[in-house]
């Protein structure tokens, strides 16, 4: 398994879609994580590059993962993919990378 490098993260009510990639674009991490876990689940984590779809709680999450040594980016809710049919937006990381708004 390689090193994470950039996370997507989907925040929601209580559970959150954690999406990860290595330096050359494969998946290597995708969690489900419960609201009172995330802040943990980080700081067990190497600093990286975050995406998250940009709402209102989005910025408290960007300051308390920035807090951790993560760099976090917002992105509009227009270039994050609709919800999939398995129900969360993993497409949420993809998305940002294929608009280049990530890298």
């Amino acid at each position: 398994m390689g090193e994470v490098i950039t996370l997507g993260l989907d925040i929601a009510k209580s559970v959150f879609q954690v999406h990860g990639v290595d330096h050359t674009g494969t998946v290597v991490m995708r969690r489900r994580i419960g609201r009172s876990k995330v802040l943990e689940f980080f700081a067990g984590l190497s600093p990286c590059l975050v995406g998250i779809e940009a709402c209102p709680s989005a910025h408290y999450w960007s300051r308390e993962l920035q807090a951790l040594g993560h760099t976090v980016k917002l992105m509009p809710p227009s270039y994050v993919k609709a919800p999939i049919s398995s129900g969360h937006r993993c497409g949420l990381f993809r998305s940002r990378r294929r608009n280049n708004r990530l890298a």
